[in-house]
């Protein structure tokens, strides 16, 4: 048997969140799985050789500044094609989307499951539905949801990365002169109402810093690099000890991220790679509501209601706090609560 298995959504914390029921269904069936995704999610480098997939189909649709080879009526039809190129038995959606679940019809994949709302259960060959109350919840509950009526234990409770020995190698070759021990910052956002600020961040730096942490990895995406130095600067003469870590192969980021002491970041993807990695995230959460999928992850909601500058109103002594109240101090050395 060949099995896909579709997570669509673009991002790479959304793979995060799917890695154990993608992990769970391979498990299942006995077999590595060929993931249908899309190329924001990197899920290339979050999956390692070690892992669960066996290879990806690329569903380039809706992509930022340009049309998709899969966008549009011809583009529908170009991703049926693939499918019914690789020959599937069957087909399991992670998802709501009616336009693959129609497209996997049409590619003659003879076994279909998906959460069947509305539209899409006339693509799909059989259950479990979940109940439409159910879209409501967390992108990762859903999942778990799914994979329960259907039978499929996940042994994973919440989302883990796998990181090879050799990513641990790549990345202390690439940081034998990060001062340790380090915490890390999750810099980037994928939208700019995510965005904590270069003020904030540097602010909480200093704090860090004379608690006795050597230094401080911000780690991001190649754009989040003047943001990186606008971080690095604010510090003065401590410049050297804020170490940007951007656009790094994502399995030596996590590498990292592992090694760090915690994490306060935005809610994106660096934010939930650490929680997967094991490492500690303080969370910040001004536009959307809180994430309790992971044990690692510590929520800081910004105060007050609406969306206008919602980040704006998390400041450094709230995070502070947090980080304090958690961990028994802000330094390197603490009783942990």
């Amino acid at each position: 048997m060949t099995t896909a298995v579709v997570q669509p959504l673009p991002g790479i914390g959304d793979m995060v969140w799917h890695m154990p029921h993608i992990r769970a269904i391979a498990a299942y069936l006995g077999e590595k799985v060929t993931l249908v995704t899309k190329p924001r999610s990197l899920a290339d480098q979050l999956f390692g050789p070690d892992d669960v997939v066996r290879d990806i189909v690329w569903v380039d649709q809706n992509p930022s500044g340009r049309r998709g080879r899969h966008d549009g009526a011809g583009g529908f039809l170009r991703l049926a094609g693939e499918l019914r190129a690789r020959r599937f038995d069957s087909l399991v959606m992670l998802h709501h989307s009616r336009r693959i679940a129609a497209a996997a019809m049409l590619a003659g994949i003879p076994r279909r499951q998906g959460y069947g709302w509305r539209a899409q259960r006339l693509f799909l060959t059989e259950g479990p539905y979940l109940p439409p109350t159910d879209a409501r919840q967390h992108p990762f509950r859903r999942a778990s949801r799914f994979l329960e009526a259907a039978g499929i234990a996940m042994p994973e409770a919440q989302p883990r990365l796998w990181i090879a020995a050799s990513a641990f190698a790549a990345m202390r070759a690439r940081t034998a002169s990060l001062p340790r021990p380090f915490v890390a910052f999750g810099i980037g956002s994928s939208e700019p109402s995510r965005q904590w600020g270069a003020a904030r961040f540097e602010a909480l730096a200093r704090r860090l810093l004379d608690a006795g942490w050597q230094s401080v990895a911000l780690v991001g995406g190649p754009g989040d690099a003047a943001l990186a130095e606008a971080i690095g600067g604010a510090l003065g003469t401590e410049a050297d000890r804020a170490v940007p870590i951007l656009g790094w192969h994502l399995m030596e980021a996590a590498a990292l991220l592992s090694e760090a002491g915690f994490l306060v970041g935005n809610n994106t993807g660096v934010m939930n790679m650490a929680a997967a990695a094991g490492t500690r995230s303080y969370s910040l959460f001004g536009t959307n509501p809180v994430f309790d999928h992971s044990r690692e992850i510590v929520p800081i909601a910004s105060p007050g209601d609406g969306p206008d500058y919602a980040m704006a109103r998390i400041d450094v002594e709230l995070v502070a706090g947090t980080i304090r109240r958690d961990r028994g101090g802000l330094g390197p050395v603490c009783s942990v609560a």
